[in-house]
């Protein structure tokens, strides 16, 4: 596969990558919560996801922020296990300009699927929910309410059991933290198997509040694990298949 795709249909250009990231590789590992394969088939790409609300500035905008965000992303070979390359994100937070880019695209996105509609409350899966979810909140001047594993949050919580590859886990929210009616926008980094993200989303409802939707910033689509989430809204700023 060439070199991942903006929303607009242009081209990344790999020469234009962050001083720390290789080139963009279609050899893409698997950077969920899961334990890899070793297969070192892959393919990624920005979502394609047409723009509708957005004015032609902000269209533009978008795709700049987009081009900057992916430039900034690195690829770690034979990690966690040999024959693995990783996607490591976190190399947009220690670039200032990136990390206001990426937010720059959430928002903008969030305005692309929902027009003028602000969620009440951003839902952060941990762990990596909460690098971006709170200043994502602030900028929509909005409350962040973090969703943790079990035990680590102090009072009253509700709880939810899900299942992940290798077992069972559980996932709680404080029982004060999100209001009966609220519409919520849950986010974390990734959607793989999509176990954790349906979790929330049971958080939410157990909670009487309304699931406005759902965003990641990366989507392993052949694991299908938006496919848990029913028809609620999802959006995603980059599609990865690993099968190609």
């Amino acid at each position: 596969m060439s070199a991942p795709v903006l929303s607009d249909g242009s081209q990344v250009d790999p020469s234009a990558a962050h001083p720390l990231q290789p080139a963009l590789s279609t050899s893409i590992p698997d950077a969920s919560r899961r334990q890899p394969t070793s297969s070192a088939a892959g393919a990624t790409e920005l979502a394609s996801q047409p723009i509708g609300t957005l004015s032609p500035e902000d269209q533009a905008k978008l795709a700049a922020a987009k081009q900057l965000v992916i430039d900034n992303l690195r690829y770690e070979p034979d990690f966690p296990i040999p024959g693995i390359k990783f996607i490591d994100i976190l190399p947009i937070f220690q670039n200032p300009a990136a990390f206001g880019s990426l937010l720059d695209v959430l928002v903008l996105l969030i305005q692309e699927r929902f027009g003028n509609q602000v969620p009440d409350v951003i839902i952060g899966l941990e762990a990596r929910g909460f690098l971006f979810g709170p200043p994502l909140a602030l900028r929509l001047n909005r409350p962040f309410v973090p969703v943790r594993k079990k035990g680590k949050m102090p009072g009253s919580c509700r709880t939810v059991e899900y299942t992940k590859e290798y077992g069972k886990d559980e996932f709680q929210v404080q029982t004060s933290a999100i209001q009966p009616g609220q519409q919520c926008l849950i986010v974390d980094d990734i959607i793989a198997t999509g176990g954790t993200a349906s979790a929330a989303g049971k958080l939410v409802e157990l909670s009487e509040a309304h699931i406005m939707g759902y965003l990641f910033m990366i989507d392993i689509i052949n694991l299908k694990g938006t496919a848990l989430l029913g028809d609620k809204p999802i959006i995603t700023l980059i599609e990865h298949n690993e099968e190609e």
